[in-house]
């Protein structure tokens, strides 16, 4: 049995990427058994992915003495790889701490984390210009596995969550949209108009907002045809309300690397942030659309153009 530890905190987008690397490990590598270090506040989602066996919980408020305990946790286990994913000082501090045959981290690690490792991986061919996910995934080889994704992310539990009440009529599935994001400045402001725009398309389709924070919607819509779910979207359910939707609709966020992730067609749109290098994998990916906002700035982009482009995506799976 090779024992493996991942150190990747946070957060969700990277966190799911570093999912996608883990699936494709264990589809490829007999006897691999993976740990994760993860934040209290992404823990569940870790803890149901089929790729991870065991999960520790860093409570990143709880100071020198919830760090040390975690770290009294994970030296119970001698590891025979430890991957540093994030690549900071306290993920370093982690590595170091760990008792492991060898401790890998990114040639790109930051705050001098790298003098904690005894191999550092290298960059894609395009360097700090690559995809985020193409980055981690250069950690593969190490276990002699090829850079590339295997699989779709599978999650514990998710199927048995009953979410017909998502559903459109007729049990259509909904489209569902994330209109909220970690930074202002990835916020689009014109959900509200696509929401009306798709409806009076097609009514028996159901449109379901979704996320941690609650976002009003001012009951402009028929309890038919719209549900807002902002403010009451668990982690632990996220991954099935995401699987039972026909469209992830989304700014650059979490919810759209996990949309990605698990093969559901995936609308990104993007502001001052670069798809290159941030957008749904793969960006050519036959599920995978983005549109980006005129000189990065998402005041400057229309509902009605958000709309037109994805009628365009959806006419894909429709000739």
């Amino acid at each position: 049995m090779t024992e493996l530890l991942i150190i990747k905190p946070s957060s969700l987008g990277d966190i799911v990427h570093g999912l996608q690397v883990a699936t494709t490990l264990k589809a490829q590598c007999q006897d691999l058994r993976i740990s994760w270090i993860v934040r209290e506040m992404f823990a569940p989602l870790v803890r149901i992915c089929e790729a991870v066996d065991q999960v520790y919980v860093f409570e990143r408020t709880g100071g020198a003495k919830a760090f040390l305990k975690l770290m009294r946790e994970v030296r119970k286990t001698k590891f025979d790889y430890v991957f540093d994913f994030q690549g900071l000082l306290r993920t370093g501090l982690m590595t170091k701490r760990t008792l492991a045959k060898k401790k890998i981290g990114r040639t790109d690690a930051r705050e001098m984390a790298g003098i904690f490792y005894d191999e550092k991986v290298p960059l894609p061919p395009d360097g700090r210009r690559s995809h985020a996910l193409d980055i981690l995934l250069q950690f593969c080889p190490v276990l002699g596995v090829k850079p590339e994704l295997s699989g779709t992310v599978k999650f514990r539990e998710a199927e048995s969550l009953n979410l017909k009440f998502a559903d459109g009529r007729g049990g259509a599935k909904p489209i569902l949209m994330f209109p909220d994001s970690r930074r202002v400045e990835k916020r689009w402001g014109g959900f509200k108009q696509l929401t009306e725009m798709i409806l009076k398309e097609d009514r028996s389709r159901k449109v379901v907002w979704a996320g941690s924070n609650y976002l009003p919607d001012r009951n402009s819509f028929s309890p038919n045809q719209f549900l807002n779910l902002t403010g009451n979207t668990s982690l632990v359910s996220l991954p099935a309300l995401i699987r039972r939707a026909d469209w992830v609709i989304t700014n650059d966020s979490g919810p759209m690397h996990l949309a990605a992730a698990q093969g559901v067609r995936t609308f990104g749109i993007f502001g001052p942030t670069d798809p290159r290098l941030f957008g749904p994998y793969p960006l050519n990916g036959p599920t995978n659309f983005v549109i980006q906002a005129p000189v990065g700035d998402l005041k400057l982009l229309p509902a009605k153009d958000v709309y037109a482009r994805l009628e365009r995506a959806r006419a894909r799976f429709t000739r």
